[in-house]
């Protein structure tokens, strides 16, 4: 099992390579859209105006690809480890979080084009960032994303507002190994965006991570076989 790497706005080493992240601080702009979406499964999704980006303000919970090709569930620790295609599970592998929570997907799935509905993506990193920097950066952002109150998120649930409307919840993360963590104290949301090593290997991804005790909005790595929730965003 691989611990998470998080970092905010100072330099780090992974994998022979040095990362330097910024915060950026723009105006706090959003409102509802009007109207509403479906996936194939008839899942129902709010869209949000956040900034200049549309997104979810719901976490995916489809169980198909946008051309109706089933993904893989995979239960049990052996079917998610050695999953080769695109897979998703609920956490704990039990259906009860579908509804709250959304499901946990691998990086296979959440970098197909076809996992969100016609005319959204799963967000790279440039557009997390850009969601961050138009809520006052990584340092502040969480807590504009975060859902209010502890319904969900256990307390203190720091400084949340959902002003943004994004209403982040903690549907918690399942690991490269299989085991389940973190519901009600961590969020975590992939991106579609790879990282590539100086020896070209593959193996992680970027994500992002909120937390029941922070203002912030981490950057985060991970293998990715890990399994994280996913928030869509709106094609332009």
């Amino acid at each position: 099992m691989k611990k998470r790497t998080t970092f905010l706005t100072y330099p780090i080493i992974l994998m022979g390579f040095v990362f330097i992240f910024t915060n950026g601080c723009k105006k706090d702009t959003t409102s509802t859209q009007s109207g509403t979406l479906k996936d194939l499964d008839g899942n129902v999704y709010h869209p949000v105006s956040i900034g200049s980006q549309v997104w979810m303000a719901e976490n995916l919970k489809t169980t198909q690809l946008n051309d109706g090709t089933p993904i893989l569930n995979a239960t049990g620790n052996t079917a998610w480890v050695y999953a080769s295609s695109p897979a998703y599970c609920w956490f704990n592998d039990s259906v009860t979080y579908k509804t709250s929570y959304g499901a946990l997907y691998n990086w296979t799935a959440a970098s197909n084009s076809k996992l969100c509905p016609s005319g959204w993506h799963v967000p790279d990193d440039a557009e997390w960032t850009a969601l961050s920097n138009s809520l006052g950066g990584n340092n502040f952002s969480g807590g504009k994303l975060k859902e209010t109150g502890s319904t969900h998120w256990a307390s203190p649930n720091i400084v949340a507002d959902s002003s943004s409307g994004f209403a982040a919840l903690p549907g918690g993360y399942r690991t490269n190994g299989g085991g389940f963590y973190g519901i009600g104290i961590l969020g975590l949301w992939w991106s579609s965006t790879q990282i590539i090593a100086q020896d070209s290997s593959t193996y992680y991804a970027w994500g992002r991570e909120m937390s029941y005790n922070a203002t912030n909005t981490y950057v985060v790595a991970d293998y990715k076989s890990a399994g994280y929730s996913v928030r869509c965003i709106k094609d332009k």
